[in-house]
């Protein structure tokens, strides 16, 4: 029987490529409910291509339609690549019932990680990263967990890796879109060349593999092919290689802890792959890293306003109501200004994600 697949996010860029995935693999999985935020054109294209019996857009049928369809009767896995913290309901939703999701939309487990994992404890889900350095490091430590004792997740650094800093303040939009390895929607480009989206991984790490934030460390890797290391209490040290292709991580958290054969990744060639460079974070240049981390060390409802107020600082620059030098600026002044409170209930992490939202809008005008 084919294992029924739930696409939250189907027209974006991960959406698409799970998508190709599927295509591949038809004799495995089936297509069963699609959902987009608008783009209901490309939506009714997917389902006639798919045969997805379910399709809504959020625009049209509202944010319920994500829940709706994460907990779909005839799916087993859910493939979360909602931007933002938007995705939450849904991931809830779909680990109380029991479902695998795979999780693209990080925003989840940053604004609300004891949530979502006491949800797949309870409902007995199954949550299987699809971010390219935590899939690397559930390959290198599964059946190893007790072992493990830090991760070093890698960084390309972005469009702006060695800018300096009074040339970073007045970068442009389409400058922060062009990224040097890979091709992602625009939110999560711009937050890879300010490094936030790093600060969101280390607190997904946290909270995937129950780590201490102290252990779980960043490196700049510019050529995207190392996709994390993992040290083992034994010192040995474990890495995942493979050229930048989200299809890989994307099939592993389909068919995990099996791997099947895939015509559609590009083989790794090392001599192709040229000399694997690293290099420090440049954190005085790039502070929306230590501005993540240190949310994440504070816990409670820090993260989600750390989150909120990127989210809302890169949608103004994007809009180019302000400078790329300020998102930091923003997102550090909510911080400031914020009291942090337990975030161990949806009310508490809602009102954080609010509140942060505002406060950063205000900032922003």
């Amino acid at each position: 029987m084919k294992t029924g697949v739930v696409i939250l996010g189907s027209t974006g860029s991960i959406g698409r490529s799970t998508l190709r995935v599927l295509a591949r693999h038809t004799d495995r999985f089936r297509v069963v409910a699609l959902t987009a935020h608008h783009s209901a054109d490309e939506l009714d294209t997917q389902a006639r291509e798919t045969g997805a019996s379910f399709a809504q857009t959020v625009k049209e049928a509202g944010a319920e339609c994500l829940v709706e369809a994460a907990t779909h009767p005839d799916a087993q896995i859910v493939v979360n690549a909602v931007v933002g913290s938007a995705g939450l309901p849904a991931t809830l939703a779909a680990l109380r019932a029991g479902k695998r999701v795979a999780l693209a939309n990080k925003e989840t487990l940053v604004m609300a990680g004891e949530l979502v994992m006491c949800a797949a404890r309870e409902g007995q889900g199954e949550l299987i990263p699809v971010d390219s350095e935590h899939s690397a490091v559930l390959q290198c430590v599964t059946g190893q967990t007790r072992a493990l004792k830090r991760l070093i997740l890698t960084a390309s650094g972005g469009p702006f890796r060695d800018w300096p800093a009074e040339r970073l303040a007045r970068a442009t939009v389409d400058q922060a879109l062009n990224h040097p390895t890979w091709r992602m929607g625009r939110k999560i480009t711009v937050d890879s060349a300010t490094l936030a989206n790093k600060a969101l991984e280390v607190i997904e790490a946290h909270h995937l593999f129950g780590l201490e934030y102290d252990n779980v460390q960043v490196v700049v890797h510019p050529q995207s092919i190392v996709h994390a290391f993992v040290e083992f209490a034994d010192g040995s040290v474990l890495a995942q290689l493979s050229f930048p292709n989200m299809e890989l991580p994307i099939l592993y958290a389909l068919t995990h802890p099996e791997r099947v054969a895939d015509a559609g990744v590009t083989r790794f060639d090392p001599v192709a792959a040229g000399p694997l460079t690293f290099e420090p974070v440049r954190g005085t240049d790039f502070p929306a890293l230590a501005l993540g981390v240190g949310a994440g060390k504070a816990g409670g409802t820090a993260p989600a306003v750390f989150n909120a107020a990127n989210e809302v600082a890169v949608q103004a620059f994007l809009d180019r109501r302000i400078p790329f030098g300020r998102i930091p600026t923003v997102i550090e002044q909510a911080l400031a200004s914020h009291r942090v409170q337990r975030g161990d209930t949806v009310e508490a992490v809602v009102e954080a994600d609010r509140w942060a939202r505002e406060t950063a809008g205000a900032a922003c005008s």
